[in-house]
């Protein structure tokens, strides 16, 4: 039996369908005009352009002229700029002039995007420099979603950033139509302080934003203050992600004074935020106010070094949050006796199904600094207290700067993109130390590929990465790496050893050695380097075969709705897996 309205209803969604051109993860190396051609004639027969999407390929400035040429002839219906990871290899130089020629060939088609997307480009400042006159001009007017994740912007690049969208919000409204932006994501990009602020004048004009992600911008209290008076002014805001920042007891209680605005709160990560009891029992006291924030789903207040206290509060603070699916405390210090009290609390508030893992709790005398002095250390929290630790992280960054070179040991205790770069050699450094290290075992062959796969992991974890530098090293020695494993697992005989311990390396299965240690590394790496690392001559089939296999399972818990972080990454992946095998 079938419905003449339900088969009406979905062709009038296949005709809602948007049209337009992807050459989305091709990898493509367009360094002139010649190269850009395919992509031209792709533009020139779209008989709609109302995507355009050149993430994961390299633009360099002629190709990105003819792209723009195409452009001017056919972008008038252009609604999303979907140009994510587009510059890897380039010179900063090159970027700022390949950004003005496609803004202003937007502006000359009188565009009205509703998206543009440039995250993961790592272009600097100076990237700004060339996107600067698209933002204030018409085709950024209509603009709903702004996405500048992992660009390397710095406080200077935050400001550029904040002055053209100032500049478009007044021209906009000049127009008649004033910017209506309600999606903003401008994670790690070392905004600090002055970034964030110059960025909190903008939101408090906005007014319509429902969406704002700022994560890893090493941000502290002053900063978060203003970006919360900022946010007040948007009373539909859904998602607000401040993850790893310092906001501290001052910070939190500026952020409690803005929630109660946020009635349609869905999603709040404040996450490695330093909030300690003090901080997270202020949050709590916001939270908990009866019928406020019942579209609550996601709630992140991990890794934050809480004590019992807060944790029950958080607990009680979920009693009308009929929605939440995800409740993230994890990495603070409750004790065996405070982990059974929270679950206890939420076990009654039926909420228990909500909780992520408590696997990991640092004891606090382990943690833990007394009452009294974590009372003096955040009521003395004020700007001198923030000098000394940008003091210390430059200092620390100048250290590795000086290095002329870093071992694989050094690597390996701290796998970071600069010690990637300064590492001294070539894999043959990785293949000795593994080998010396295989030499003093009774399972040799066992413990090289161990041992080997896990320095993969730590450096294709690096593939990720937002600077261009550090993805391409990470990019050829994860090749190289894996060549080697592949090589050494046929030769020995240890295919399936090899196959079960990259199973376990990549969070796929749990290991039956309880002496293994943690993963500690970056999983949305490793999966983006094996959607190139699976197309070589040298990996195996039957890996591929069984990689699709447990990437198509899901994750197994005990609590309903759990969301599994990597599941973009995984779906990424298992899209090239399938691909291979089709052809």
């Amino acid at each position: 039996m079938f419905s003449l309205g339900e088969i009406g209803e979905q062709l009038k969604d296949v005709s809602r369908q948007s049209v337009g051109v992807s050459f989305a993860g091709q990898s493509l190396v367009l360094d002139t005009a010649d190269d850009a051609l395919q992509v031209v004639e792709a533009i020139k027969a779209c008989p709609c352009l109302e995507y355009l999407d050149l993430e994961g390929n390299t633009l360099g400035t002629p190709a990105a002229e003819v792209i723009a040429e195409a452009l001017k002839e056919k972008g008038t219906p252009l609604k999303r700029a979907l140009w994510k990871d587009m510059f890897t290899g380039r010179l900063k130089t090159e970027i700022p002039k390949a950004l003005e020629y496609l803004g202003t060939a937007l502006c000359i088609a009188s565009s009205q995007l509703t998206e543009l997307d440039l995250s993961d480009n790592a272009f600097g400042p100076i990237g700004i420099e060339g996107l600067a006159n698209l933002l204030a001009s018409s085709p950024c007017y209509t603009l709903q979603q702004l996405k500048l994740n992992n660009n390397g912007l710095g406080i200077s690049g935050g400001k550029m950033l904040a002055k053209a969208l100032e500049k478009c919000y007044e021209n906009s409204s000049n127009e008649g139509m004033p910017l209506t932006l309600k999606v903003f994501i401008v994670g790690r990009n070392r905004l600090e302080n002055e970034g964030a602020q110059a960025l909190a004048s903008v939101f408090e004009r906005l007014k319509t934003l429902e969406e704002v992600v700022m994560q890893q911008n090493g941000i502290y209290h002053m900063g978060i203050a203003a970006i919360a008076k900022g946010l007040s002014a948007n009373p539909n805001l859904r998602v607000l992600n401040l993850n790893d920042n310092t906001i501290g007891l001052k910070g939190a209680k500026a952020l409690a004074k803005a929630l109660p605005i946020f009635r349609g709160l869905e999603e709040l990560n404040l996450g490695d935020c330093l909030l300690k009891t003090k901080g997270a029992l202020v949050i709590a006291e916001a939270l908990q106010i009866h019928g406020n924030h019942t579209s609550l789903r996601n709630l992140d207040l991990g890794n934050n070094e809480l004590r019992m206290d807060a944790g029950n509060a958080i607990a009680k603070a979920m009693h009308d949050k009929t929605l939440l699916t995800n409740l993230q405390l994890d990495g603070n210090c409750f004790g065996t006796e405070g982990r059974e009290k929270l679950r206890q609390i939420l076990t009654k508030l039926r909420k228990i199904d909500a909780l992520n893992s408590l696997d990991e709790d640092y004891t606090e005398d382990e943690e833990e600094e007394d009452d009294n002095e974590d009372e003096q250390s955040e009521e003395d929290e004020n700007d001198n207290n923030e000098d000394e630790v940008s003091d210390k992280d430059n200092e620390e960054q100048n250290n590795i700067a000086r290095s002329t070179v870093v071992t694989v040991a050094e690597f390996m205790k701290s796998p970071i993109g600069e010690k990637l770069l300064l590492l001294q050699g070539d894999v043959q450094t990785f293949i000795d130390y593994v080998t010396n290290l295989a030499n003093q075992s009774n399972i040799v062959e066992q413990k090289y590929i161990e041992e080997l796969l896990r320095i993969t992991m730590k450096v294709s974890a690096l593939c990720d990465s937002g600077y261009m530098n550090v993805r391409i090293k990470a990019e050829s020695l994860s090749d190289a790496l894996y060549a080697k494993l592949f090589s050494y697992a046929v030769e020995t005989n240890q295919i399936s050893n090899f196959n079960n311990a990259l199973l376990v390396n990549l969070g796929l299965i749990k290991s039956e050695d309880k002496t293994s240690g943690k993963i500690d590394w970056n999983l949305e790496g490793c999966f983006k380097a094996l959607e190139k690392i699976a197309q070589r001559d040298y990996f195996l089939t039957q890996t591929r075969s069984m990689l699709k296999v447990f990437l198509e399972k899901p994750i197994k818990t005990s609590r309903a709705n759990v969301i599994d972080p990597f599941q973009d990454s995984k779906t990424a992946l298992k899209a090239v897996l399938d691909s291979i095998q089709v052809t």
